[in-house]
């Protein structure tokens, strides 16, 4: 059987033995790291170890997705200011009484063409049966600003 060759002509991950793309595996690792340190914070403490962790996530992100990520952050921190900044898999996310409720994904995190804001379980997008919870990124406007700030006071309504 022929093996599954990735776009820059090497094996797949699968087809070397491996799931996970080695961005995949330090993502979960980062992860792993982010629930031990905040399980032994309180509340406050974890507020700030999740802003300077989110800043400093930021200040490692290329211009490009850096300055999407700050202005997400700002957007998010002044819609719903109750909710918890953190890292998540080494991403900028929001949280309430301890879930995830959205994220922003930089396309250099993955390598990707688009960077990513998305929502998890937790939001409050419900409508009908069928919404969106992520959405693709190349810029943002002043709309998709206001959009970003619609959907989040929506989430934790």
């Amino acid at each position: 059987m022929p093996t599954k060759r990735a776009s820059q002509g090497r094996p797949a991950p699968a087809a070397r033995g491996n799931v996970w793309t080695d961005e995949e595996r330090a993502a979960i690792h980062e992860s792993a790291r982010e629930r031990r340190r905040s399980a032994r914070l309180n509340p406050e403490e974890e507020r700030a170890q999740g802003e300077a962790d989110i800043q400093a996530k930021i200040a490692e992100m290329p211009d490009h997705d850096r300055a999407m990520a700050q202005r997400i952050h700002e957007l998010v921190l002044s819609t719903a200011p109750e909710l918890m900044p953190r890292t998540y898999y080494g991403m900028p996310a929001y949280a309430r009484d301890g879930k995830n409720i959205c994220f922003f994904q930089p396309s250099s995190k993955f390598k990707l063409r688009y960077s990513t804001f998305g929502f998890e379980q937790a939001a409050h997008l419900d409508d009908g049966s069928m919404w969106p919870v992520a959405f693709a990124l190349k810029e943002l406007t002043a709309a998709d600003e206001r959009r970003i700030a619609e959907l989040v006071k929506k989430a934790v309504s």
